[in-house]
């Protein structure tokens, strides 16, 4: 800026000594502006311009207040003018000879970077395509899938090369309304192969469009889909299967425990105390057995969605207790103190009474084979805002954080081997389900060393049936008879 400054002053200046603005330096006027053409800067010649104005302002004005010298001798004038005006001249035709140079330059290396970009786009592996919003193609760069045939694709457009032309038109025209849209086809002239177009549309109202081969990603997900029909296939087999085994498997069991039942009742006659010792285990392990083959049934009942709840209205306390019952006897033999809280008034729900139960046996049996003697098992029922509440809670060995990942799902157990053999693994996995099926959940807090609590919470409590029963919350330790 500064040399335009410099040329305005020589451009009011000049003519001042010279005869004023019609003198033989008037044409000094015009410097700011040969010097702008010579910068070859074309965003300074609204500045020169104005520069140039001003200079031939001030000349005037210096002219009109008598501030300028007289003009010379007239051949001292012709040279003078001449002078001027070649120097302006030059700079003017100088300055626009750069420009032009430089413009070219520019130009040149604008073309440059476009045939760069182009190849750039040309080698790219998939194939990007420029589209008008009516859906004619207006150019192409990179490789066209297998199928695709881009001479074709030029001439009848994106839906002239599809097997099905009406996806691919309903993705142009969400891509010219919506801005983006996403397709895949199979092409007309390869309809084994399979196509992916991404549309996006641009500023310029022009839609950008990237195709590539999804053939292999098709078959891929196509394996996967097949994949999971299969295994899915083989685990609905495998609970059939399960299912019909235990069902098969409980009828000669019952009859092992029935005759041993008579043989341990001595109805037919004596017998010696060995053989009833042996009946006694007899009917023993066949109880074990059958509650192994009880758990595996459900389980695959529930697995192949063919288990169905029986829900009616009870009272939560009567099915704690009968559970609890079942067990006193085992937690006795165990020395391991077995008791039950819960509330003195009735607790209503709308459940299967069967389940319920199920889940406290298995809640209260586990907690059993993990408590050692002298320990305590304590169960708490309790219902609060529509959910019933189920608390076992013990003094055992507790579960490791990495065992308790696991539980909850078919077949994982956690504990020694010893342990491990006592059962199939199914029970909390059995306890979780039943909480499911009724829209409940299951939690589990364990420590190592100072026992766990297994939480039920099923949203299946139901209101009292009168306004005037008592909505006390006392609750009584509640000891199972013997």
């Amino acid at each position: 800026m500064w040399l335009l400054g410099l040329a305005a002053l020589v451009g009011a200046l000049g003519p001042l000594i010279a005869g004023g603005v019609g003198g033989p330096l008037g044409v000094l006027c015009l410097a700011p502006l040969a010097v702008a053409l010579v910068m070859a800067r074309e965003q300074l010649m609204a500045s020169a311009a104005i520069l140039a104005v001003m200079a031939a302002a001030v000349a005037a004005v210096g002219q009109l207040a008598g501030i300028a010298r007289p003009a010379p001798e007239p051949a001292v004038s012709l040279w003078l003018g001449l002078l001027a005006m070649t120097v302006i001249g030059l700079s003017i035709g100088a300055g626009l000879v750069i420009g032009r140079r430089k413009r070219k330059e520019a130009e040149e290396r604008q073309d440059g970077e476009s045939a760069r970009l182009t190849r750039l786009l040309s080698a790219q592996p998939h194939l990007l395509i420029a589209i008008y919003p009516h859906g004619k193609v207006r150019a192409l760069y990179g490789r066209a899938p297998e199928g695709i045939d881009p001479d074709v694709l030029i001439r009848l457009g994106l839906t002239g090369v599809a097997a099905d032309r009406e996806p691919v038109a309903a993705a142009l025209k969400q891509a010219a309304t919506q801005g983006r849209a996403d397709v895949a086809f199979a092409p007309l002239r390869a309809q084994d192969r399979w196509v992916s177009v991404s549309f996006k549309r641009a500023d310029d109202n022009m839609i950008v469009a990237l195709m590539r081969d999804a053939t292999t990603e098709r078959a891929r997900e196509a394996a996967l889909d097949q994949a999971r029909i299969d295994a899915e296939s083989l685990a609905g087999g495998k609970s059939r299967f399960l299912a019909n085994m235990s069902h098969e498997l409980r009828t000669p069991l019952n009859a092992i425990m029935g005759f041993s039942d008579i043989m341990r009742a001595r109805l037919f006659g004596p017998m010696p105390d060995k053989y009833g010792e042996y009946s006694q285990l007899i009917h023993e392990a066949g109880a074990h057995l059958l509650d192994l083959i009880n758990d595996v049934l459900d389980m695959s009942k529930i697995e192949a969605d063919r288990f169905e709840l029986f829900r009616e209205p009870f009272d939560a306390r009567e099915a704690v207790s009968a559970a609890l019952r079942l067990l006193r006897l085992q937690a006795d033999a165990a020395t391991i103190q077995l008791r039950g809280i819960l509330p003195a008034r009735a607790l209503e729900i709308d459940a299967d009474r069967r389940a319920l139960k199920q889940i406290v046996l298995n809640l209260v049996s586990n907690a059993l084979k993990f408590t050692p003697k002298g320990g305590a098992i304590t169960v708490t029922a309790q219902g609060y805002e529509g959910v019933f509440e189920l608390v076992v809670t013990d003094t055992g060995v507790g579960i490791s954080p990495e065992d308790l990942e696991r539980l909850g799902r078919p077949y994982e157990q956690a504990g020694d081997s010893d342990r491990r053999a006592m059962g199939t693994g199914l029970g909390l996995s059995l306890v979780r389900s039943f909480a499911e099926l009724h829209g409940g959940e299951m939690a589990i807090e364990s420590t190592l060393g100072q026992g766990t609590s297994v939480t039920i919470r099923l949203p299946v409590l139901l209101p009292p049936k009168t306004a005037s029963e008592p909505a006390s919350d006392n609750v009584v330790a509640f000891t199972p008879v013997r």
